[in-house]
């Protein structure tokens, strides 16, 4: 069973105390609800709440052309819908059907454009927190997540760690590092600065679509490694039948137009035509801004609360969400005495690796939520620990311990 819907949480305040009228919210559900097996899944940056495939749909929802994890949710799957009821909302602040800054604001009857509210992580998972509310579901099988949708996982652990029994962070960290925070600046920047940003109020006109574009470019650069770029494109030059941007000046021509390139311009146009510029603005904005230990004196002390079990998978060629952050992350939790795994997985797919190897990247997950972190295909950074006689027991161990 399959739904796609809407609702009205009507007025929402944000953390950053400012409020709309009514926040609506737009999710899908799969399988069927049977009082303990929900399981909520957050989306990354520019995902929706179309996680699986729905034969009633032709598998296309809002502008998306395909499910964006329909390789590891769906019946049969590692998350499989046809045991777990299975949740995802679009979060406030995007423009796949939840109110945002497209949004139409019903105090003037225009779109909000830059005069919708901050948006962070937790408010994301505040909005959450009401959908299931309404949704008549309590206490949560599982969260999982990937990316900044890892980080809507940690939230929750921190906000409601009564409410989840297990967790699984996805190629994710507490908080990104400066070089991260330096390029998702330089892609805000390529939006504002482009002439058609108009403040933010470009609805009803031309829309800052090369502004869009250069900062989706970034953000691809960002999710490949130097292995997967040069095993995809290398330095090769584009086909005589690709179609080339017009150059930027005449001495260009002379030069070749590279794969890279080819790969890069056809991703931003795919872009520019199924996501809103003020949306990226405020969605890198919240991922930017979540820190895992704010408000608290530490990671570990934000983890503390939670009781249930955690598992965090990274990729050995994610140099957006690093290993080595990963593993931080999981010595707060065993700081924090949370039932943690570190699994790490060699891939030089880089940060894509949690979209594009669901044989990897599933089997944990599949266990996680059958078996908690004793799943046969978890593995963990930790070292050996003593058993109740005092021996040392056998742990599985990761590549990162190799």
């Amino acid at each position: 069973m399959t739904t796609k819907d809407t609702v009205d949480l009507g007025e929402f305040e944000f953390l950053s105390g400012e409020s709309i009228p009514r926040l609506e919210v737009a999710y899908e559900t799969y399988g069927e609800f049977t009082g303990d097996n929900a399981v909520l899944i957050c989306h990354a940056l520019t995902g929706s709440a179309h996680v699986a495939r729905r034969p009633d749909a032709g598998d296309e929802t809002a502008g998306q052309a395909r499910a964006w994890w329909g390789d590891v949710v769906g019946p049969g799957k590692a998350v499989d819908t046809s045991e777990y009821y299975v949740i995802c909302a679009n979060t406030p602040g995007s423009c796949y059907g939840t109110t945002g800054p497209a949004s139409e604001n019903p105090k003037t009857g225009e779109p909000y454009g830059t005069d919708f509210p901050p948006v962070t992580i937790g408010d994301w998972t505040r909005a959450q927190r009401r959908l299931l509310d309404e949704l008549g579901i309590g206490r949560l099988h599982a969260v999982i997540g990937g990316s900044v949708g890892g980080m809507n996982v940690l939230d929750w652990l921190r906000r409601y760690p009564d409410d989840v029994e297990r967790a699984g962070a996805v190629a994710t960290a507490a908080k990104l590092d400066p070089q991260c925070l330096a390029l998702d600046t330089v892609a805000r920047r390529a939006i504002t600065s482009d002439p058609n940003w108009n403040g933010g109020h470009y609805y009803g006109g031309p829309e800052p679509e090369d502004g869009l574009a250069r900062a989706r470019q970034i953000g691809h650069i960002m999710y490949l490694s130097k292995a997967s770029m040069g095993r995809k494109f290398g330095r090769r030059s584009a086909g005589r039948e690709t179609v080339r941007e017009e150059p930027p000046d005449p001495a260009a021509a002379f030069f070749p137009y590279r794969e890279v390139e080819s790969y890069l311009d056809y991703q931003a146009d795919k872009f520019t035509d199924r996501f809103d510029a003020n949306s990226y603005l405020y969605m890198t904005r919240a991922m930017d801004d979540f820190d895992l230990s704010a408000g608290y004196e530490s990671d570990a002390d934000a983890l503390a609360a939670f009781e249930g079990e955690l598992l965090i998978e990274s990729f050995t060629g994610d140099w957006h969400f690093t290993v080595e952050q990963a593993e931080s992350l999981a010595e707060s939790a065993r700081e924090a005495d949370v039932d943690v795994a570190h699994h790490v997985i060699e891939s030089d797919h880089g940060h894509d690796a949690f979209l594009v190897e669901p044989e990897t990247v599933g089997p944990p997950l599949s266990d996680l939520l059958a078996d908690g972190l004793g799943g046969s295909s978890i593995t963990d950074t930790a070292p050996e620990q003593p058993d109740e006689t005092g021996e040392f027991a056998p742990v599985h161990t990761s590549l990162f311990s190799r």
